[in-house]
C-alpha cells in the first residue's frame, strides 16, 4: 500500500523539485549580479569539491568524514547515556527525584549554548565539538524513553505480576518493547538536533567540516559552494535517518527485539 502511494506521488514530488530548479535558473539568470549562482554551476561545484581541496584546503570528503566523526562519536554516546537513563528516570522513582532536578536544569539548554564553554575547557578540537552533539543528543533521548517507558498500560504489568514476573522481567519484557516505537522516535529526533549542532559548532570552532568549508567559502564569496556544503548536510541528514528508519522497521517487525 505505501508503495503505491509512493509511485502515485513521485511524479508530483519531480514536478515541483523540476519547478523550482527552473525557477532559480531564470531568477540567477535574469538577475545577472554574480551573488546567486545558476542549478548548474552549484552542481559542478558540488562535484568539483570532491577533488578539489581549493579554495578552503580541503576536498569534500575530508570535510564530509571530519563532520561524520564528530556527529557519529557524540551522537553515540548521546545514546548509550540518555537511553538508559531515560529508563532508570522512569522505572525507578527514587532514581527519578534524584536525577529530574539536573536534568531540568540542563534540559532547557540548547546544544550550541554550550559551545563557548566548551571551547573554553577542550579548545577546538573534536572533544569540545563532541561534547555538544552529546548534549544535544541525550536530551531527546532522555525524554523519550522517559516517556515511552512511563506509557506502558498498567495492565500490562499487573499481568506480569500476575504470572510472577520479577521487576526486571517486566522492565526487559514488559516496559522496554512498549516503549521502543518512542525510543527510536527520540533516536531519530536526536540525530537531527545533533546534525544541526554539529554544524552550527563547525561554523565557530573548527579547522575542518562541512560547516567550516560554508564558513570559509562565505568569506570568499564563493555562494556555489556554500550551497553545495548546505545540499551535502542535507543528504547526510537523509540518508541517516534513513539508516535509523531501516533499524527501527527492523526492530519494529513482528513486535520484536
Amino acid at each position: 500500500m505505501r508503495d503505491k502511494k509512493f509511485n502515485k506521488y513521485l511524479p508530483v514530488s519531480i514536478i515541483s523539485v523540476a519547478v523550482f530548479l527552473i525557477v532559480w535558473q531564470i531568477f540567477a539568470t535574469v538577475n545577472n549580479t554574480g551573488m546567486l549562482p545558476t542549478p548548474v554551476s552549484v552542481v559542478k561545484a558540488f562535484f568539483t569539491k570532491f577533488s578539489d581541496p581549493n579554495p578552503d584546503g580541503s576536498t569534500m570528503w575530508q570535510h564530509l568524514l571530519a563532520s561524520l566523526q564528530v556527529a557519529l562519536s557524540g551522537y553515540v554516546i548521546g545514546l548509550i547515556v540518555g537511553i538508559p537513563l531515560g529508563v532508570c528516570m522512569a522505572w525507578y522513582k527514587r532514581f527519578d527525584w534524584f536525577a529530574r532536578p539536573l536534568f531540568d536544569l540542563v534540559r532547557p539548554v540548547p546544544g550550541i549554548a554550550w559551545i563557548p564553554l566548551m571551547i573554553i575547557l577542550f579548545g577546538i578540537g573534536l572533544l569540545s565539538k563532541s561534547m555538544v552533539i552529546f548534549i544535544s543528543s541525550f536530551t531527546a533521548c532522555v525524554i523519550n524513553s522517559y516517556s515511552g517507558i512511563k506509557q506502558t498500560e498498567s495492565v500490562h504489568l499487573w499481568v506480569g505480576q500476575t504470572y510472577g514476573a520479577s521487576n526486571s522481567q517486566m522492565l526487559f519484557k514488559i516496559a522496554l518493547p512498549t516503549a521502543l516505537p518512542m525510543i527510536m522516535t527520540g533516536m531519530k529526533g536526536a540525530l537531527a538536533t545533533s546534525w544541526g549542532a554539529l554544524v552550527a559548532a563547525e561554523l565557530l570552532a573548527s579547522t575542518r567540516g562541512l560547516g567550516f568549508m560554508i564558513q570559509q567559502s562565505r568569506g570568499l564569496m564563493r555562494v556555489d559552494i556554500i550551497i553545495a556544503g548546505m545540499a551535502m548536510i542535507g543528504l547526510v541528514g537523509a540518508v541517516l535517518a534513513g539508516i535509523l528508519s531501516l533499524i527501527e522497521k527492523a526492530l519494529m517487525r513482528g513486535g520484536r527485539w
